[in-house]
């Protein structure tokens, strides 16, 4: 039964490239940011919530379906016969009739950007996350890349032209030193290729370290944003007593990915298949190219460049 289910299954690789600061927020405090960024437990690498993607999903969908239905959001919403396929019934008293055809995973670090001596940033990953990454494109039967070896502490691979290379096979990230031991095979250029825009695969290529898996973990726990930010009083123009608290963003230029899966409509009257769902998804995304993804949208914060690419190069 299972497999069964399987081959008819689309699936998808969805690219989030932060253009802007976001904050996936994790809604708890324990620590002394008030305003945390969403976290693996196991790991304690930044994420961001299925549920949250897919809501940003159906809501971009439904922006644009709005236009056939005179501006009436909540008219699409409810009728729109794709969204509704794809996300499921918009009316609360049929949302038992349904589900949507389309499932989306928690978004997971790909490569995270880093302040460098030379080459102004660098974008880092690790092997742990690249055989994740391997792992979750052989479960959704898409085309993998080829890992190199795992270097060792505070060692890393990179392109051997790359600008981030002092003195020819050293990299200075933040204040800590790398020594370049090889090269990160065609890792930067599989990821390059799926990337939203041109200037970013090409950079990429010349930017992207792979380091140990510690090192990795030391930079995404400790080299985020963090801002003070204060409440004021609206008519003294002073700062309210106890209204100053710390938020946590992640950098501009960080990367993560998600699957999207896709199977038939379940919608009895709707008959969409697999492929129908994922190509609607993809064709908004290739229109719109960039979603509001997290916290402080009035402010500027959380704008991401998509792109819904397949395993395979060029993709």
């Amino acid at each position: 039964m299972t497999s069964a289910i399987v081959a008819t299954q689309e699936t998808g690789l969805l690219l989030i490239h932060a253009q802007t600061a976001l904050h996936p927020g994790s809604g708890t405090a324990l620590g002394a940011v008030d305003l945390p960024v969403q976290r693996e437990r196991h790991t304690q690498w930044p994420t961001i919530a299925g549920s949250a993607l897919k809501g940003i999903l159906r809501d971009s969908c439904r922006e644009e379906a709005r236009h056939s239905y005179g501006g009436d959001r909540k008219k699409a919403n409810e009728e729109d016969p794709d969204l509704i396929a794809a996300f499921g019934p918009g009316k609360v008293d049929e949302s038992s009739s349904h589900a949507g055809a389309l499932s989306v995973t928690d978004a997971r670090i790909l490569a995270f950007p880093v302040r460098s001596l030379r080459g102004v940033f660098a974008w880092v990953t690790c092997m742990d996350v690249l055989q994740r990454l391997q792992r979750d494109l052989g479960l959704a039967k898409m085309d993998g890349m080829t890992l190199p070896e795992e270097p060792g502490k505070e060692k890393a691979l990179c392109a051997g032209a790359s600008d981030l290379l002092v003195g020819g096979d050293k990299l200075v990230l933040e204040e800590f030193e790398f020594q370049r031991t090889g090269d990160a095979g065609g890792v930067a250029e599989w990821i390059g290729e799926r990337m939203p825009d041109e200037l970013t695969r090409k950079r990429l290529r010349t930017h992207l370290a792979v380091l140990h898996n510690d090192d990795f973990t030391h930079f995404v726990r400790h080299a985020t944003e963090v801002t003070a930010r204060i409440g004021l009083d609206y008519k003294s123009k002073t700062v309210k007593s106890g209204a100053l608290f710390y938020q946590e963003y992640l950098p501009a230029e960080t990367i993560f990915y998600s699957l999207v899966l896709t199977s038939a409509s379940r919608r009895k009257d709707c008959a969409r298949s697999a492929a129908d769902i994922l190509a609607y998804l993809r064709a908004r995304l290739d229109s719109v190219r960039v979603l509001q993804i997290g916290g402080d949208e009035t402010t500027g914060k959380g704008l991401c460049a998509v792109r819904l690419a397949n395993g395979k190069v060029g993709g």
